[in-house]
Formats: C-alpha cells, structure tokens, sequence
C-alpha cells in the first residue's frame, strides 16, 4: 500500500474550477495534487461526488457482465476482476478528501456539510465491501501510524457503515447555524440539497439493510421503515450529470468504439429474453415487447426479426435455436441487438446513475412480500407490496420517457396481488437498473436463483486459462495487484479467491 501511503497525504483533484463544473469530468486530463489546508471544502467535496459514481461505473465494467447485462467483444464473458480503479479511487481520492472534509468542517460547525461527506463515506465502504469483503478501513488514512494498514473484517465494516448512516441522518435532522450550505459543488443534487442527501442516507441504508436481511442482522421492517423515509420521486435519483465538453463513457465504450472498430459491449441474452417477451410471453395479444427496449437497444436484424442478444460467454450466438435436428450440434440464430446509438443509457451526455427512486420502490416492494411470508416460489402477496411493485414499474417507464400503459396492462406483467412472485419484482428491478452495480448484489443476496431471476445460467463457457472457475459463479473481486505486492502479508492474510461468498453473501 504504498503509493496509497504517498497520496494519502495529498487531497486529489481531478480539475481546477470545480464550482463552475464545466470541466469536472475531465477524466483524461491527469489530476493536480494539492495539499488539504490550500483548498476549501466544496474543492474537496465535488471530487468525492464525481470519484463515488465513477468508482461504481469502473466496477459495473466488469460486474454488468457477471450480472449478464453485456459481454466484451466478441461477446465473451469476463473472467476474475480486481476492480483497481474502484480501489485506487476509494482510497486515494474519496477518503483522504472526506477526512479533510470532517477536519475543516470540524473546525467551523459545518455540521450538515459533514454529514453529505459522512453518508458519501458510508456509499463507498459499503460498496468496497461488496468489492472485497475485508478491507482497510479504521487504519486506511493515517500513513504516519499505520504504515502497512490492517483490513477490517467486512461485517465490521458493514457494521460501521449503517453506524455512520444514523449519524448522518441524526445530523440532517438537526439543526445548524453554522452557515454552510450545498452550492454547485454539489454534483448530484445542486444548492440547498440537505434535504435529499437525507432521503439519499435512507434509500441506501435501506439497501444495505437487505444485505444485513440475509445474516439475519436485519429484518423486512428495518427495510421498510427505511425507505419509507427514503427517495419519494424520480427527481431524487442519485446521479452524476454530464457536462456538455465530456462524453458518457458508455457511450464512448459502446457506441463509439463499435463505430471505429474497437473493443465494445454487446447486450447479453438474459436482459433481452427479459424484454423481448421470450423468458415472461406477453399475453394480451397487444404487446410485443417491453416499450423501454427500443429505448435502449437497436436491433440490427432482417425486418421482423426478433430481437436476440448474445449468450453471455458464447461467440456471438443468441439462445434462439435454428436448427436442433443434430442434438450434438445445435446451431443458434446470432445475436442483432446492440446499444443504440442516442439510447437512454448510451447517448452523448446520458447522466450516470447510482441510485435510483425506482429501485426504492422495488426495495419496498421485495420488502413488503418478504415481510407478508414470501419466499422465492411462493405466490401471492399483500395489496401494499403490489402497488409498489407497479410504482417501481412506472417510475422506470417514465424516467426512460415511454407509454408503458399497454406494458402494465398485460396480465404478464399486470399479475394482481394474488399472482404476484419473487421473481416479477427481481426481474422489473433487473430491467430498471441496468448498469447497476446492485444488480449483482442482488444475484448474490438470492446465490444466482434462477427461481428468483428466471432464465439465469451459468455463462456457456469460462475465461478463464485455468479452468478452475468452470461451473462457478464470480463472487466477488481479488483485491488489485499493486496492493497485494505493496501490502503482501495483510493481503495474503484476507485474500479469497473470487468464487468464496463476501460475508452478507454466505
């Protein structure tokens, strides 16, 4: 660890003139290293806002895959990950920048101020816990004592992450006269913004509460009281604008890249089987397929052709069969979907997101079936669960700007309370939160249930040169090379191999 001991130090800084924002997502422009006592808070704090969304976008790289969003080129799938960018930007940047937050608005009562960092500091260990399981984190910014810092166990860490949420939010909900305020450095929310940045704290809690669901260390009503305080409409979504000067980098990665004949992405099977009517028929004779897949994707077919995405860890090769008369040689129909050009997840300057009121409303929604007896066959829910089943539904089609009146209606979709499973509102969160990082703690939190997430197989081959991840799911990230030859026996120490559970997983 030690570069990370050098540049904690250092508060970094990815431009200069964050307040005006024009330049912040610069990210090809190397950062300019200040020291903590030369720069004010809101210079510290739209680095921090900025480096959390892009530490969960470098990590979705990889686990998108995992979660079956996408394959590389060629459409193969990814085999063990480190995530180096979402480490180096942890500890590196967001940490050292918030403890130099909490010192200065220490200093002058910015009480609130210190609470957005807080609840920023509780998003990021929670999701390296998600990353890694055991990380550095009560040594993690003190260089000078902790030389060669120890790594926190992660339900310690997971412990100490909801801790700093309720003081967060204790904070929030008191007062402060100290005169600090959010201004535009606040990349996610704007000026005055106290007050979402506290529905933010619940909407995450909420989502580490269902992790803590499986440890039994929480139950359906902590989730519910939370998110009952939590995001109220698609106007608090958690995500990072992009400015006019900087392009959307699934844009650059997908869009651009294919065009020039780069590496790129391409969707995989399970989320267009999910949207194209083949893993849920639609049953009214009136929908054809999920009106967001056209939002997003273009199918690139003959006319009239369905829309096919690719097997993930296959060559290219959809799931629909076009010849079976050879049982040892069955030929598949190719993959015709890809990113579309403009698309509500692919176009120029399509904000990133982190968190989302429509993933609230599933969150309530699983929370409400779990806590009425539900389990992942059961069928039948309350009224309450259902209605925010179809609110998550809503808030989706709305914030991707289509008519899903006709989608809604179709008794596929439309199941009544009394028909309503698991996987119905697993699988409408899958779709509205692609791109996600949470997607694939879903997948763990249920172990990869293709009862929970219909459809789901194992990848149809590994990439892997050893063969020893054939017939396993990816459970997490293997901590980063330069920290394991820095750091070698506290990482020896923690190190797991990427199938062994992260602990709210096992």
């Amino acid at each position: 660890m030690k570069n990370f001991i050098l540049k904690t130090i250092l508060i970094a800084l990815i431009a200069v003139g964050f307040t005006s924002c024009d330049d912040y997502l610069d990210v090809n422009t190397p950062s300019d290293a200040v020291n903590a006592e030369d720069v004010d808070m809101a210079a510290l704090m739209a680095p921090i806002m900025q480096k959390t969304v892009f530490a969960n976008y470098y990590a979705e790289v990889t686990f998108g895959n995992y979660s079956q969003y996408f394959g590389g080129y060629g459409n193969g799938a990814a085999g063990k990950a480190s995530n180096p960018s979402t480490w180096s930007y942890i500890y590196l940047s967001i940490l050292p920048n918030i403890r130099a937050i909490e010192l200065k608005g220490g200093n002058v009562g910015a009480k609130k101020y210190i609470a957005v960092a807080q609840i920023l500091e509780a998003i990021n260990m929670g999701f390296a816990v998600d990353n890694w399981n055991n990380v550095p984190y009560s040594q993690a910014t003190d260089p000078f004592t902790y030389v060669y810092p120890q790594f926190d166990a992660g339900q310690q860490v997971q412990t100490e992450v909801i801790a700093l949420l309720d003081q967060a939010i204790a904070t929030l909900n008191g007062s402060d006269d100290s005169g600090f305020n959010m201004g535009s450095e606040d990349l996610i929310y704007g000026s005055n913004s106290f007050d979402q940045w506290k529905k933010a704290a619940y909407t995450y809690k909420a989502r580490m509460q269902l992790r803590l669901m499986n440890k039994g260390l929480a139950s359906p009503a902590d989730v519910l009281a939370s998110i009952e305080n939590g995001f109220t409409s698609n106007a608090d979504d958690f995500e990072l604008a992009i400015p006019s000067n900087v392009i959307n980098p699934w844009y650059a990665t997908n869009i651009l890249a294919r065009n020039t004949g780069n590496y790129y992405r391409a969707p995989n099977d399970q989320i267009i089987t999910m949207m194209n009517g083949k893993t849920y028929p639609f049953e009214s004779g009136v929908v054809e397929i999920d009106p967001r897949l056209p939002a997003i994707y273009s199918n690139e077919g003959a006319d009239g052709d369905p829309w096919r995405g690719a097997m993930n860890g296959g060559e290219g090769e959809s799931s629909d069969i076009k010849d079976d008369s050879d049982p040892e040689n069955i030929i598949y129909y190719a993959a015709n979907t890809f990113y579309k050009e403009g698309g509500f997840l692919t176009s120029e300057f399509a904000p990133i997101s982190l968190m989302s009121y429509t993933e609230a409303m599933f969150i309530k929604a699983e929370a409400l079936f779990l806590a009425n007896g539900g389990n992942e066959t059961s069928v039948g829910s309350s009224a309450d669960a259902y209605a925010a089943y179809r609110a998550g539904i809503s808030a989706s089609m709305s914030k991707i700007g289509v008519n899903g009146s006709s989608y809604m209606a179709d008794t596929s979709v439309d199941v009544g309370e009394e028909g309503l499973m698991l996987n119905h509102i697993m699988k409408e969160k899958y779709i509205a939160n692609i791109h996600n990082t949470e997607t694939y703690a879903d997948f763990r939190r249920y172990n990869f249930s293709s009862d929970v997430f219909k459809g789901l197989a194992l990848r149809v081959e590994a990439d892997d040169s050893e063969g020893e991840m054939v017939g396993k799911w990816y459970q997490r990230a293997v901590y980063p090379t330069s920290e394991k030859t820095a750091n070698t026996d506290v990482v020896d120490s923690n190190w797991q191999e990427p199938e062994v559970p992260v602990w709210w997983a096992n």
